[in-house]
């Protein structure tokens, strides 16, 4: 498989899936000109998370590209922008560059193709779903979730699920639909019996 030459954006607690939307507000001067130079080019950043919260740390090896879909550009240099999540990658190596943002070598996933939960998988997600939204005090339309599509729906949720940063690595890295299917009811159950006060559930 070919690789690809990326420029990266770490943030701790932020994935994005194919398919999927992610927003960000781009102040740090480094980053605002990876934007710039992303808009100059072909418009595709790639989101991955740090292995710590702290800058230059080590990365995860699984992350995903997302194209520039919506920009809004402040007068004092900031942006507000939408990421289109395109395809997941693999890194294969960081690169030295003189840039201030990080770039890697990577290669693209390919991702399994019309993927389907079983009706028995869906109804334990969705109690499970409903369970954790009540633990939490979550306000949820469950008649427009039950109209989602099963791939729309999981990587939804594994997306903004506020759990901690390794979890939320687990969700992404699952190889197919069932897999993190089954990461994430089992990370409701276990979140879920929490007391947020507590801190058992990171808010991303």
């Amino acid at each position: 498989m070919s690789t690809k030459r990326l420029t990266i954006f770490p943030l701790t607690g932020a994935i994005l899936f194919p398919g999927l939307q992610l927003p960000l507000h781009i102040f740090e001067p480094r980053y605002r000109a990876m934007v710039g130079d992303a808009l100059a080019r072909d418009r595709r950043i790639a989101m991955i998370q740090p292995t710590e919260p702290v800058d230059g740390a080590p990365l995860y090896q699984i992350g995903c590209v997302g194209k520039i879909e919506d920009v809004e550009a402040n007068e004092d240099g900031r942006y507000n922008i939408i990421l289109q999540g395109e395809a997941r990658y693999r890194i294969k190596r960081e690169l030295e560059v003189a840039t201030p943002f990080r770039q890697v070598e990577a290669e693209l996933i390919a991702e399994p193709e019309e993927e389907y939960l079983s009706l028995g998988e869906r109804a334990s997600f969705e109690h499970e779903a409903r369970k954790f939204a009540d633990s939490q005090g979550y306000a949820i339309d469950w008649d427009s979730v039950a109209q989602l599509d099963d791939l729309t729906l999981i990587n939804g949720v594994s997306q903004i699920a506020p759990f901690d940063a390794a979890a939320k690595q687990a969700l992404l890295e699952a190889p197919n639909l069932r897999e993190r299917c089954d990461i994430l009811v089992s990370l409701l159950e276990f979140f879920g019996k929490g007391d947020p006060d507590e801190g058992t559930v990171t808010l991303q």
